[in-house]
């Protein structure tokens, strides 16, 4: 390979995808095809930045891909200054709840809030101290001493005359009231007053009481308001000098699973009223994207299309029935991943292994090629293997002949079910 990866990140790659799961760093070394799809939502991105919304379905088969997407655009975002937070649904974080299970959705989001700074999660009281300090350096730029009478009252004019506008905004009184102790609360040094506004922020307070005993406000964030907080921080991280807040949601697959059809309903309401808000232009600066599989959306009976009022705003045109993509709707459907394209996937992944474990690659164009056509011999192959499953199997035959370099290739590939013919099929495939 010639750019010569951290063992870091190779190692993150490695893993992750053995594991069946989407690395969190180095997707850029092993991104192919989806170039559609990404395009669409950097054009989401740039009118985010303009005070847009942006509200999409990521759609597709388990291991197609989508997870991979969303974290693709999540580094994509952060590079763009973005803010982002992720979260997976699952039986315990829903996004409507009689219970808690609305409020860990937001605990998750909050503990998983990243941008450039801190892009692996956590990055909320970096992102406050970031802000206090870009206003003391902008004074002392105008050639006022922190030393000087005049420049406490000036950070306090310039931090409240940041945090006034948020008072307009549903709930936004007591936001205010938390981000204006957590500075003075800086200011001072006390640690406890700043983990009290942190907690906050986070949701973690179980009750008002307790909240007001420590901080001057009178409501706290819970399974019911939470979302009302994420259109409030998508504001407030705009003004603090990000480009707007963008939230990944996967796993919608486990709304669907709710047995119980009012909790399931009460969850498909709370999706329609964010919809809502998003597409009618009352949630600045906030983007949403969710994954699900086509189940999840598409099942009449208990999928998204069981909820008329959604059915209505997400059924494609007669148009993408006839087979035409509309990549301006709100639902993006993952394709599979040309023959080509998981061509050079596996060329890639070959490389990085190669590079991480220190030897020469030992797979060239017509080893592949055979790999490809063990995958795509059995019956319904073409459509229903999928990336996840093509790439642990690819690792999991790396690892094998680096560690018994004696093994034979295409009896390697015999034993695993094969019946080759060299790879002709795959043979034309040119890098």
């Amino acid at each position: 390979m010639s750019v010569t990866i951290p063992k870091r990140i190779s190692s993150a790659v490695i893993n992750s995808l053995s594991a069946g799961v989407v690395p969190r760093i180095g997707l850029e070394y092993i991104a192919v095809g989806r170039k559609r799809e990404i395009e669409t939502i950097l054009g989401d991105l740039e009118n985010l930045s303009q005070g847009a919304g942006a509200f999409r379905f990521i759609v597709g088969r388990y291991g197609s891909g989508k997870s991979f997407l969303l974290q693709a655009v999540r580094n994509f975002a952060m590079d763009r200054d973005f803010v982002v937070a992720d979260a997976d649904l699952s039986p315990e974080k829903r996004l409507a709840a009689s219970g808690r299970a609305g409020l860990e959705t937001y605990r998750e989001l909050m503990q998983r809030l990243s941008a450039k700074l801190r892009p692996d999660g956590g990055a909320l009281e970096g992102m406050l101290q970031k802000w206090i300090n870009s206003i003391r350096l902008k004074i002392m730029q105008e050639g006022i001493s922190a030393e000087d009478d005049t420049f406490p009252s000036l950070m306090e004019w310039n931090i409240f005359e940041t945090i006034s506008g948020m008072e307009a905004y549903t709930h936004g009184f007591d936001f205010a009231s938390a981000v204006a102790a957590y500075y003075r609360a800086f200011m001072a040094g006390d640690d406890a007053k700043i983990r009290a506004a942190l907690k906050w922020l986070r949701g973690e307070f179980a009750t008002k009481t307790e909240a007001k005993a420590l901080l001057s406000v009178g409501e706290i964030i819970t399974g019911d308001n939470w979302y009302e907080y994420i259109k409030l921080f998508a504001a407030f991280s705009v003004k603090i000098g990000y480009r707007g807040l963008l939230l990944f949601i996967d796993e919608c697959v486990n709304l669907y699973k709710i047995s119980n059809r009012q909790s399931r309903e009460n969850n498909y309401e709370k999706i329609l009223a964010m919809f809502n808000d998003v597409m009618q232009g009352k949630a600045p600066w906030l983007g949403i994207y969710m994954g699900g599989t086509s189940q999840f959306v598409e099942d009449e009976r208990r999928g998204l299309f069981s909820y008329s009022a959604l059915k209505s705003r997400l059924s494609d045109s007669r148009f993408v029935r006839e087979g035409y993509a509309d990549f301006s709707g709100p639902i993006l459907r993952l394709a599979q991943l040309s023959h080509g394209e998981i061509y050079i996937l596996l060329e890639r992944i070959a490389q990085i292994h190669a590079q991480h474990f220190e030897y020469e690659p030992f797979l060239e164009k017509k080893e592949l090629a055979a790999f490809m056509e063990l995958i795509f011999a059995s019956p319904g192959a073409e459509e229903f293997v999928t990336p996840r499953e093509i790439t642990r199997d690819f690792l999991g035959l790396l690892n094998i002949l680096k560690d018994d370099p004696g093994l034979d290739f295409y009896d390697l590939l015999r034993r695993g079910g094969g019946s080759l013919t060299g790879g002709d099929r795959y043979a034309s495939f040119e890098l």
